[in-house]
Protein backbone atom coordinates (compact mmCIF):
# COMPACT_ATOMS: atom_id res chain seq x y z
CA UNK A 1 0.00 0.00 0.00
CA UNK A 2 1.35 3.46 -1.01
CA UNK A 3 1.26 6.49 1.25
CA UNK A 4 -1.84 8.87 0.24
CA UNK A 5 -0.45 12.73 -0.53
CA UNK A 6 -1.67 15.44 0.92
CA UNK A 7 -1.91 19.13 -0.34
CA UNK A 8 -2.46 22.49 1.45
CA UNK A 9 -3.28 24.45 -1.50
CA UNK A 10 -4.40 27.72 -1.70
CA UNK A 11 -6.17 28.38 -5.22
CA UNK A 12 -5.29 32.11 -5.10
CA UNK A 13 -1.85 30.85 -5.26
CA UNK A 14 -0.24 30.56 -8.91
CA UNK A 15 2.59 27.82 -7.63
CA UNK A 16 0.08 26.29 -5.46
CA UNK A 17 -2.11 25.63 -8.36
CA UNK A 18 0.58 24.64 -10.71
CA UNK A 19 1.68 22.26 -7.64
CA UNK A 20 -1.71 20.84 -8.03
CA UNK A 21 -1.86 20.24 -11.47
CA UNK A 22 1.39 18.53 -11.52
CA UNK A 23 0.33 15.84 -8.53
CA UNK A 24 -3.28 15.52 -10.29
CA UNK A 25 -1.45 14.66 -13.09
CA UNK A 26 0.88 12.39 -11.59
CA UNK A 27 -2.28 10.17 -10.09
CA UNK A 28 -2.16 8.21 -6.90
CA UNK A 29 -3.97 9.14 -3.48
CA UNK A 30 -4.22 12.94 -3.47
CA UNK A 31 -6.16 15.14 -0.50
CA UNK A 32 -6.67 18.66 -1.36
CA UNK A 33 -6.66 21.04 1.88
CA UNK A 34 -7.48 24.62 1.29
CA UNK A 35 -5.33 25.48 4.41
CA UNK A 36 -6.53 29.28 4.51
CA UNK A 37 -10.50 27.66 5.47
CA UNK A 38 -9.21 24.05 7.21
CA UNK A 39 -6.06 26.26 9.28
CA UNK A 40 -3.87 23.95 10.54
CA UNK A 41 -3.58 23.75 14.01
CA UNK A 42 -0.40 24.51 16.29
CA UNK A 43 0.19 20.55 16.84
CA UNK A 44 -0.49 20.03 13.04
CA UNK A 45 1.99 22.61 11.77
CA UNK A 46 5.37 21.11 14.46
CA UNK A 47 4.13 18.18 13.08
CA UNK A 48 4.46 18.95 9.28
CA UNK A 49 7.54 21.02 10.48
CA UNK A 50 9.68 18.11 11.10
CA UNK A 51 8.96 16.43 8.25
CA UNK A 52 9.87 19.48 6.24
CA UNK A 53 13.42 19.31 8.18
CA UNK A 54 12.95 23.23 8.74
CA UNK A 55 15.02 24.06 12.30
CA UNK A 56 12.50 27.07 12.77
CA UNK A 57 9.15 28.26 11.88
CA UNK A 58 10.55 31.46 10.41
CA UNK A 59 12.43 29.05 7.79
CA UNK A 60 8.61 28.63 6.88
CA UNK A 61 7.07 32.17 6.81
CA UNK A 62 6.58 33.99 4.27
CA UNK A 63 8.51 36.94 5.20
CA UNK A 64 6.80 39.28 2.08
CA UNK A 65 2.90 38.85 3.57
CA UNK A 66 1.91 42.37 4.82
CA UNK A 67 0.82 40.41 8.31
CA UNK A 68 3.92 39.22 8.69
CA UNK A 69 5.73 42.98 8.94
CA UNK A 70 2.76 44.08 11.07
CA UNK A 71 2.87 41.18 13.42
CA UNK A 72 6.06 42.09 13.77
CA UNK A 73 6.93 39.05 13.40
CA UNK A 74 10.83 39.16 12.39
CA UNK A 75 11.87 40.09 16.02
CA UNK A 76 10.42 37.22 17.31
CA UNK A 77 11.90 34.09 18.59
CA UNK A 78 9.80 32.59 20.40
CA UNK A 79 8.57 29.42 18.08
CA UNK A 80 5.59 28.62 20.44
CA UNK A 81 4.17 32.18 19.28
CA UNK A 82 5.18 31.87 15.63
CA UNK A 83 3.45 28.86 15.20
CA UNK A 84 -0.01 30.12 16.57
CA UNK A 85 0.70 33.11 14.33
CA UNK A 86 0.14 30.36 11.48
CA UNK A 87 -2.33 29.14 12.64
CA UNK A 88 -4.41 32.28 12.90
CA UNK A 89 -2.90 34.02 9.59
CA UNK A 90 -2.31 30.72 7.33
CA UNK A 91 -1.23 33.14 4.80
CA UNK A 92 2.26 33.42 6.33
CA UNK A 93 2.52 29.47 5.87
CA UNK A 94 4.71 29.32 2.63
CA UNK A 95 3.04 27.01 0.34
CA UNK A 96 2.19 24.69 -1.19
CA UNK A 97 3.34 22.32 1.23
CA UNK A 98 3.35 17.96 0.00
CA UNK A 99 3.14 15.90 2.70
CA UNK A 100 3.79 12.48 1.68
CA UNK A 101 4.38 9.68 4.19
CA UNK A 102 6.93 10.80 6.65
CA UNK A 103 8.52 13.71 4.25
CA UNK A 104 6.90 17.37 3.22
CA UNK A 105 8.26 19.63 0.99
CA UNK A 106 7.66 22.94 0.01
CA UNK A 107 6.11 23.09 -3.72
CA UNK A 108 8.73 26.21 -5.07
CA UNK A 109 9.80 25.52 -7.57
CA UNK A 110 6.34 23.13 -8.30
CA UNK A 111 8.51 20.84 -9.79
CA UNK A 112 10.73 19.89 -6.31
CA UNK A 113 8.12 18.27 -4.99
CA UNK A 114 8.38 14.82 -6.98
CA UNK A 115 11.04 13.93 -5.21
CA UNK A 116 9.21 13.21 -2.66
CA UNK A 117 8.02 10.20 -4.80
Amino acid sequence: MTDSTIIWHNPRCSKSRQTLALLEARGGDLEVRDYTEDMPSVAELKAVMKKLGFVSAHEWLRKAEPDYRELGLKAIEDEEALFKAMAKYPKLIERPVVIHGDRAMIGRPPEQVLELF
